[in-house]
């Protein structure tokens, strides 16, 4: 009986904690896109052909890969570096147009998975499993990519420091290129209030319950998708995913702020003309 009040007990705090709204940017869970579980399923959603979950779907990779290349943003024999590269998808197709990659990303599931695909190839790529905010890169890149809006993701402390990161790691003249969300985008797929039983699923193995909320900053642009996760034992954890949205006058204010000049706009990376109103923003940066 005691047993049943304490789960009641976490459970009623659980849901107590779920329902108050977080500070701008507080952090959730610590263990996140590495979790051994939840890497397992990033690395499943990325490699769904059918899925933009985790990844673009494979015919918006290639027609993205085919874009850069086709423009000469991108050439063969340019060194690029792809931050958050996942299981290679890019990073593979960018290899097989001639062009030296280096893919960095935190799951070391998701870098196995690169690496073993390379090899199979016979890509020469260099993967390495690392905290892209670590990398201490000086001018040897002549573009550096960040796809799918990463950057969104991030404070404006973490993203510019990021932002610093990326222009000291590219040559003269280097090329940073990026795709981030906006408000548009933000207002049909944010998140809403729900919840959903499973006996396994994407967050953790075993009979679970899953609050979804979503939490709305509009005075800073950003938008908060918040999971509870609570287990059959009564543990819960809180993982939290962010999202500052922008403007085209918004991202080009940060990247003039930081060393950098917009070169080429498009509505996507797969070069549509940009037009204001559109889900996404990409953009090709130049480093002054």
């Amino acid at each position: 009986m005691r047993e049943d009040v304490t789960i009641m007990q976490k459970l009623f705090e659980c849901l107590r904690e779920s329902v108050r709204k977080p500070e701008l940017f507080q952090a959730g869970e610590l263990l996140f896109w590495d979790d051994p579980h939840i890497s397992k399923s990033m690395l499943e959603a990325h490699l769904n052909p059918d899925s933009n979950g985790a990844s673009r779907t494979l015919p918006i990779i290639e027609k993205t890969v085919e874009h850069l290349v086709r423009t000469s943003i991108l050439k063969s024999h340019d060194k690029v570096l792809d931050l958050g590269c996942g299981p290679g998808l890019y990073s593979s197709r960018l290899c097989q147009k001639g062009i030296r990659v280096t893919g960095i990303d935190i799951s070391k599931r998701s870098i196995n998975y690169a690496q073993k695909k390379a090899d199979e190839l016979q890509l020469d790529i260099e993967y390495v499993c690392s905290n892209f905010f670590d990398i201490t890169y000086e001018h040897v890149f002549d573009s550096v990519l960040q796809i799918y809006g990463e950057l969104s993701t991030f404070s404006d402390e973490a993203r510019n420091s990021l932002l610093r990161i990326v222009h000291k790691a590219l040559k003269k003249d280097g090329l940073f290129i990026f795709d981030v969300s906006t408000r548009v985008l933000r207002m049909r797929e944010g998140l809403g209030n729900r919840w959903y039983f499973a006996e396994d699923g994407f967050w953790q193995s075993g009979r679970h319950l899953v609050l979804e909320q979503g939490f709305d900053y509009p005075d800073n642009d950003v938008w908060l998708n918040q999971y509870t996760v609570i287990a059959e034992d009564g543990e819960f954890k809180t993982y939290r995913i962010w999202f500052h949205d922008y403007s085209l006058q918004t991202i080009n204010e940060v990247l003039q702020d930081n060393g950098f000049k917009v070169e080429y706009v498009w509505n996507d990376l797969i070069g549509e003309t940009y037009s204001n109103g559109g889900d996404w923003i990409a953009i090709a940066a130049r480093k002054v």
